[in-house]
C-alpha cells in the first residue's frame, strides 16, 4: 500500500472513531446531570426524568458538539490561512471584540428606556455576535483588506490586545458586571437550548460548505503564496471568503457558549498526528474532533464535582493547555534525536 493510501485509510478510520466518539458522548451527557451519572434508561419511565433529558440535557450536549465543531472548523481554517500552526479561531479579534460586546451589553442594560429596549430585544448572544464580527471588520480595516496574510495577523492582535484593555477597563468602571462578565469569560454551555443549537447547526453547515469548495486555496497556500498564485487562484478574493467563514463560525460558537480557550487550536492538531491529509479533509475532520473534545469537556464539566459545575472553558484550557505541552516535549525530544 503507498504512502498516499495509508493517509487515506487512517483518515477514514479517524472518521469512525469520531462518529463513534461522538456518538458515546452523547449518550454519557443525557446521562450526566447534577447528581452525577444516571442510566437515561430511566428517564422513560419518568415524566419528569424524561423531561430533563429532552429540554436540558439534550440539547446542551448537541449544542456542545455544535460549538466545538465551528471552533475546530475554524481553527483549520486559520492555521491554514496564516500558515501557522498555533494561529487559533481568535487571532482576528473575535475574542475581545465579543467581550466588549458583552460588557457593553450589561452596562446599558437599564441605564435608559431606549437601551435597555433595543438591548432586551438583542440580548447577550446579539451582543456579543455583532462583537466578535465587528472586531474582524476592525481588523480588516486596520489591515487594508485581505491581500497581505502578515499584516492581517498583525492587525488582528493589534485589535484584540486594544479591545481587550477596553473591556477591562469598563470592567473596572462598572464592578457590578464582573461576575456575569466572568461566566463569558470562562464558558459555559448551560444556557444552550433548542434553538441556539439549530442556529450553530445551521452556521456549521454553511460554513463547512463554503470551507469544503475553498480548501483548494488552502492547499495553495500550504506551498507559498507565490506558488498559489501561479496556479491561476483568485487568492484575494477566497481569502476573503475564508476570512468571512472564520468571523461566521467563531461568532457563533462564541455568542451561544462564551470563551472556550484550545479546543479551536487543538483540533487541527489532533487530527494531524493520526493522518496528514488535504485541507478539504482536515476541516471535516477537525471539525468532528472540536464537537467531540467539547462534548467530553462538557461531561466531565458537570460530572467531575456534581452538582457543582466546572467552567467548560477551564477543562478546555487545562486540558488542550496539557496536550499541547506535551506535543512540545515530544517535538523537541525528536528534533534532539536525530540532531537537529
Amino acid at each position: 500500500m503507498t504512502d498516499i493510501g495509508r493517509q487515506r485509510r487512517a483518515a477514514d478510520w479517524l472518521l469512525l472513531g469520531l462518529l463513534a466518539a461522538g456518538s458515546a458522548l452523547l449518550l454519557l451527557g443525557v446521562s450526566v446531570g447534577s447528581t452525577g451519572f444516571e442510566s437515561v434508561l430511566k428517564a422513560w419511565r419518568d415524566p419528569v426524568a424524561l423531561q430533563i433529558v429532552w429540554d436540558i440535557r439534550l440539547p446542551r450536549t448537541l449544542g456542545a458538539w455544535a460549538a466545538g465543531a465551528l471552533l475546530g472548523l475554524a481553527g483549520a481554517l486559520a492555521q491554514g490561512l496564516f500558515r501557522n500552526p498555533l494561529a487559533d479561531p481568535y487571532l482576528l479579534g473575535s475574542a475581545s471584540g465579543a467581550s466588549l460586546g458583552v460588557a457593553l451589553a450589561l452596562i446599558l442594560f437599564g441605564v435608559s428606556p431606549f437601551a435597555s429596549h433595543w438591548l432586551v430585544r438583542l440580548g447577550l448572544t446579539g451582543a456579543a455576535f455583532g462583537g466578535a464580527v465587528g472586531a474582524v471588520l476592525l481588523t480588516l480595516v486596520l489591515a487594508q483588506g485581505v491581500q497581505h496574510t502578515l499584516r492581517l495577523l498583525l492587525a488582528g492582535v493589534i485589535v484584540g490586545v486594544v479591545l481587550g484593555a477596553l473591556t477591562s477597563l469598563l470592567m473596572l468602571m462598572s464592578p457590578q458586571v464582573l461576575q456575569s462578565m466572568q461566566a463569558f469569560m470562562l464558558g459555559s454551555t448551560g444556557f444552550v437550548g433548542w434553538s441556539a443549537w439549530i442556529l450553530m447547526v445551521g452556521v456549521w453547515l454553511v460554513c463547512m460548505a463554503v470551507a469544503w469548495m475553498l480548501s483548494p486555496v488552502l492547499d495553495g497556500l500550504a506551498l507559498g503564496e507565490a506558488t498559489a498564485a501561479s496556479l491561476g487562484l483568485p487568492l484575494a478574493q477566497m481569502r476573503a471568503a475564508l476570512v468571512a467563514v472564520l468571523a461566521l463560525a467563531t461568532g457563533a460558537a462564541v455568542a451561544q457558549t462564551g470563551l472556550i480557550a484550545f479546543v479551536g487550536l487543538a483540533a487541527p492538531h489532533l487530527v494531524r498526528s493520526v493522518t496528514k491529509t488535504t485541507h478539504r479533509r482536515l476541516v471535516f475532520l477537525s471539525s468532528l474532533m472540536g464537537g467531540v473534545l467539547l462534548m467530553a469537556a462538557d461531561v466531565l464539566a458537570r460530572g467531575l464535582m456534581a452538582p457543582q459545575e466546572l467552567p467548560v472553558g477551564v477543562l478546555t484550557a487545562v486540558l488542550g493547555g496539557g496536550y499541547l505541552l506535551w506535543l512540545m516535549r515530544r517535538s523537541t525530544r525528536s528534533a534532539s534525536g536525530t540532531g537537529l
